[in-house]
């Protein structure tokens, strides 16, 4: 179960988005048109249940394919778009939404760097990051949720090796283990 310093059963869950909520393009690819955006089984029910108990969810995304020039900001904000509609068509929301534009190590903000998680505790008001969770099927969301101070998931088979504190198969299940006994 889930407790926070004060022992409050909240806290803040960040969620990678591409790979943990939403199906993730191949690699080298982008999501440049919001119907290619297809929500993982499980997704919007993890998140509703989060949503339902109180926590906060945040996404935290790198989509270093607007640097790249393969996908335009318009682009980006119509795919978030229809992954906001695509959860709330679920009872589903988010409570933040984080994306780094940035190509690999030219900012601050780009996962496993802490950036997106530390804007997100500036912007978001008693948002404490050893409360928070950071959620995320690659080893650079798990870095970048140790180098902000949070507890992690990593969403991957059984027996994958990873630094995170938590490996899990998908949403669903960290969700399920994460909130046990609420």
């Amino acid at each position: 179960m889930l407790r926070t310093r004060g022992g409050k059963s909240q806290a803040t869950f960040f969620l990678d988005r591409d790979g943990t909520v939403n199906a993730a393009p191949a690699p080298g690819l982008y999501l440049t048109r919001p119907e290619e955006l297809r929500l993982l089984p499980g997704a919007a029910e993890a998140v509703r249940t989060l949503n339902r108990r109180g926590h906060r969810v945040v996404v935290v995304t790198n989509q270093r394919g607007v640097a790249r020039g393969l996908v335009t900001s318009v682009e980006l904000a119509a795919v978030e778009r229809r992954l906001a509609e695509l959860l709330g068509a679920e009872g589903a929301h988010w409570d933040g939404y984080y994306v780094c534009p940035h190509a690999a190590d030219s900012c601050r903000c780009r996962k496993p760097r802490p950036g997106l998680l530390e804007a997100a505790a500036r912007d978001i008001p008693r948002l404490s990051l050893p409360d928070a969770v950071m959620i995320g099927d690659s080893e650079t969301d798990v870095g970048a949720g140790r180098a902000a101070g949070c507890r992690t998931v990593r969403l991957a088979p059984p027996g994958t090796p990873s630094a995170a504190d938590l490996v899990v198969a998908d949403l669903g299940s960290a969700v399920r283990i994460l909130t046990e006994g609420e």
